[in-house]
């Protein structure tokens, strides 16, 4: 597979990871997904999935290339997934549901 390949994938999982990890926060998932009713576990499934997709890039970014440039490229897109989520959060919040399509069915 093509380095430049992983690497997309591996920014890719990295933006879903800050985007479930964000969600997980009661804030953030209010601010994107309203009046949505929650169950109690939400929090931990959208952690573990965040931390999962990240565990997944930074595999991906491993795969591409040496250790010394794998992890300063996956350092790099964790800040450059950081801003990409922070600003959805400012200017469009509900473009974060679809991070969580279980909760499409609930909404009105």
């Amino acid at each position: 597979m093509p380095d430049s390949l992983l690497l997309g994938l591996g920014m890719i999982s990295s933006v879903l990871a800050m985007g479930w990890l964000a969600l997980g926060m009661k804030p953030h998932w209010e601010q994107a997904c309203g009046e949505v009713a929650s169950s109690a576990h939400r929090p931990r499934i959208l952690r573990v999935l965040g931390t999962a997709a990240l565990a997944a890039s930074l595999a991906l970014c491993l795969t591409s290339d040496h250790v010394s440039i794998a992890s300063l490229v996956w350092v790099m897109s964790l800040a450059a997934s950081i801003l990409v989520v922070a600003l959805v959060l400012a200017w469009r919040p509900r473009c974060l549901v679809w991070l969580v399509p279980w909760t499409l069915y609930y909404r009105k």
